[in-house]
């Protein structure tokens, strides 16, 4: 073999060398765990006996489910769109404020530092019956009512979650931004282009990866809001604000492992084909 071509297949190799600890972290913690799930998700969690897709009917037939799956979405639908305005607004002014850019930006990031129990403490303090709230508003001369235990829950934690998540986002948002070549902005300047246009025209066609990549991260944070949820209302909340991770958690205290497999699988293919075909799209392009 040429010496040329050995140093250039040693070369290849050496970026697997510094991934092969983090890639054998994930199969190990991830993958293979994941690929387990997907087995026992056709099995019986005792006596182990192959049921095909029993599993998956039980799972789809289960009223909690469905209702758990109806908030999430619709905590899904509504919060992304949300947080990803808010977080680009919050990266533009960061970036268009010059001297007072890391004073927003401290600011806005200062959520992300606040322990979750101290957020559910305020919350409570906030919106409890005999909270601040309800005495403004008993002040004001308007009726009292139990914000957690109401639809209005949901919306306390849609709060709760774009005010913890602004600062992740806009992060992300601030490396697009930082990405987005100069010359651009100078050459629709001197065409005419108003700030409006250059937003419009040009800094949001550049930030479609960093859009991408703040979707699905903002997403992935989304299932992870119930802790705030739980703190606040335990086992069994409002049903607005009845989670996947609810029914995740009653079903692992009543070791329904077969029925857990089966909609972590489920809740999994939902999100994973999806991007899969996005990816495919995009590469066609």
């Amino acid at each position: 073999m040429p010496r040329t071509k050995r140093i250039c297949i040693s070369q290849n190799k050496k970026p697997w060398l510094f991934l092969a600890p983090s890639l054998a972290g994930t199969a190990l913690f991830v993958l293979i765990p994941f690929a387990d799930v997907v087995m026992r998700s056709f099995y019986q969690a005792v006596g182990g006996r192959f049921v095909g897709l029993e599993n998956f009917v039980q799972v789809w037939n289960s009223q909690a489910f469905r209702l758990a799956v109806r908030n999430t979405l619709r905590f899904i639908l509504v919060c992304i769109p949300s947080l990803m305005a808010f977080s680009l607004w919050a990266a533009v002014l960061v970036t268009a404020a010059f001297k007072g850019g890391n004073v927003y930006k401290t600011t806005i990031l200062l959520p992300l530092a606040i322990p979750v129990a101290s957020v559910v403490l305020l919350w409570k303090i906030l919106f409890y019956p005999q909270g601040l709230l309800n005495q403004l508003v008993a002040i004001l001369g308007f009726g009292t009512r139990d914000w957690l235990n109401q639809n209005s829950a949901f919306y306390v934690l849609v709060f709760t979650y774009i005010w913890k998540n602004t600062g992740y986002d806009m992060m992300l948002w601030l490396a697009g931004l930082d990405g987005i070549p100069l010359e651009l902005y100078e050459a629709a300047r001197v065409d005419g282009a108003g700030s409006r246009q250059i937003f419009y025209y040009v800094t949001l066609p550049c930030l479609k990866s960093t859009a991408f990549l703040v979707t699905v991260l903002s997403i992935i944070n989304s299932f992870k809001v119930f802790r705030e949820a739980y703190l606040i209302s335990g086992d069994y909340p409002h049903e607005s604000i009845y989670m996947m991770q609810h029914l995740f958690n009653n079903w692992f205290v009543s070791l329904d492992i077969q029925k857990m497999s089966a909609a972590s699988v489920m809740i999994e293919s939902s999100v994973l084909i999806p991007v899969i075909i996005w990816i495919r799209r995009r590469n066609k392009k």
